[in-house]
């Protein structure tokens, strides 16, 4: 009996997907059906002002819990792998022997090490940083946070250098928890979003991790997205000897459920924040306008290259409608709210609330909210905050035309917030362009468990797998030509008033 056969008789996928803001689990048959499902919220630390941490005792404990959840009456021997997908750039650090976190987990939001990005930047540093991984020096990226732990705490840096030690983001920590510490192993799509990866040789490069203070003793092995990342062992609820056969950082992982595969396919992502991701095929395109070059997944997991636009506040402004200025009580109020008058009322926010990402990629700027009146209302506070989503990922896709050289004509989109409906028509009017949206939304955690099916020998390739197209709706532009382009210039003269009278990118 072959592999294939033997293993896809009743068997299910296990996705983990670990969030910024919560943890979900996903069982999948092998046909790529959701069977069940967990989620547990995971909480985030906010020490001071631009500072954001997550404990990594309370991303194992989420994790459990969503495992717990979602394995509810099922059969755990059933699993034939697991995936791992993640929030990437967020640093971890812990004990090898008792895997003991070492220090608080920085979060990809947090901003600290903003000064010493710069300081590296008027030092003539990044050229080379960009050439060796496709990143911008901001502290959005791993390699700083790193270095401020390890600066931090004398002991902790006697100890990495030893090996006792170790660095991870979060897909490294859950491996070393599941496999009760005997892996310690990353795949190119985490690997390259730290700055110490070199995304053309695929290895770790020595001359950055000289650069940013950290010792290669404690860097995970990087291992194929579709490779053998151990088994369990001693996790409460699961066997011990399930395979994790899958992993791959959020928005590759999205990339590959979409089915972006190959040179071409586009995706964005509406989550905390707005990820666009255009695949480039098996050759690192390099930007010139803004854009990052990342690491991606081809048809079976292989390596392969993307263009990425992140932009850090889109889901994350609706939750600040709703837990600080408490206009909303829910998430899912926004819309009917925004829906109660016909536009923004002639106000815009620029949602800077963490610097600005691509393709202006300005930590130093904050959020503003322009042309408010004594007749500005709830209801425009919240239109200005969708379109001021849609308006990013706008400056993003023109950034990714002209670096591809080549006009993006659809885009298909995921993530929590893209099951806003207004959302995705302002999308549709403001990029001139139909949009797509699967009726699975958790794209991110289809691309881990497609991923370990692929390792696990029950899909060959991307290709191969029967995923459902059913449900999915399409969103076409409305708007004219005249009214769209009115509202980009006041947007872009809204961009250029925070950005000090100059909309240069960096």
């Amino acid at each position: 009996m072959s592999r294939r056969a033997r293993v896809s008789r009743g068997a299910r996928l296990l996705a983990i997907d670990q969030g910024t803001t919560g943890t979900t689990a996903l069982l999948l048959d092998d046909r790529a059906r959701v069977t069940a499902r967990g989620y547990a919220e995971l909480p985030q630390h906010f020490p001071r002002p631009g500072w954001v941490e997550h404990r990594g005792e309370e991303i194992w404990e989420t994790t459990l819990r969503a495992l717990r959840a979602a394995l509810r009456g099922a059969r755990a021997e059933r699993i034939a792998a697991i995936g791992i997908t993640n929030q990437r750039e967020t640093a971890l650090l812990w004990e090898r022997g008792s895997l003991r976190p070492a220090a608080p987990a920085i979060v990809w939001q947090d901003r600290r090490t903003a000064g010493r990005c710069e300081a590296l930047r008027r030092a003539g540093r990044e050229p080379l940083v960009r050439k060796r991984t496709g990143l911008r020096l901001d502290p959005y990226f791993s390699a700083t946070k790193v270095e401020w732990l390890l600066a931090h705490d004398a002991g902790l840096r006697v100890r990495a250098r030893r090996g006792a030690v170790a660095f991870g983001t979060v897909d490294s920590w859950l491996v070393a928890k599941l496999t009760g510490g005997a892996v310690h192993a990353t795949d190119p799509t985490n690997a390259s979003r730290t700055l110490l990866y070199d995304i053309r040789r695929r290895r770790w490069d020595p001359e950055l991790a000289d650069l940013f203070g950290v010792p290669e003793a404690m860097l995970p092995e990087v291992r194929p997205s579709a490779g053998d990342f151990g088994a369990t062992r001693g996790v409460p609820g699961l066997p011990d000897g399930i395979p994790i056969r899958g992993i791959a950082g959020d928005q590759q992982a999205a990339l590959f459920g979409q089915g972006c595969v190959r040179r071409g396919g586009i995706k964005n992502t509406y989550g905390t924040g707005c990820f666009l991701m255009l695949h480039t095929g098996a050759v690192p395109t390099t930007s010139r306008s803004g854009l990052l070059t990342t690491a991606a997944c081809g048809p079976r997991g292989e390596p392969a290259y993307a263009l990425e636009g992140s932009v850090f506040i889109a889901g994350a402004a609706v939750q600040w409608l709703r837990d600080s200025l408490g206009i909303i009580a829910t998430a899912a109020d926004v819309e009917p709210l925004a829906r109660s008058v016909p536009d923004a009322g002639g106000t815009v926010l620029v949602p800077a609330f963490a610097g600005l990402g691509a393709p202006w990629w300005r930590p130093e700027a904050r959020g503003v909210w322009s042309g408010l009146t004594r007749g500005t209302t709830r209801g425009h506070l919240a239109r200005a905050a969708l379109e001021s989503i849609a308006f990013q990922t706008c400056d993003v896709v023109a950034a990714m035309e002209k670096d591809a050289r080549s006009r993006v004509r659809a885009l298909r989109v995921d993530g929590g917030a893209a099951a806003n409906d207004l959302l995705m028509q302002t999308q549709a009017d403001l990029l001139g362009i139909p949009i797509t949206r699967p009726a699975m939304l958790e794209s991110t955690a289809l691309g881990a468990a497609l991923l370990a099916g692929i390792g696990a020998g029950i899909w060959s390739d991307r290709g191969d797998v029967p995923v459902s197209r059913g449900g999915a709706k399409v969103f076409r532009p409305e708007m004219s030509a005249t009214e769209r382009r009115q509202k980009l210039e006041v947007w872009t003269r809204s961009i250029r008033s925070l950005l000090g009278g100059s909309a240069k990118r960096r």
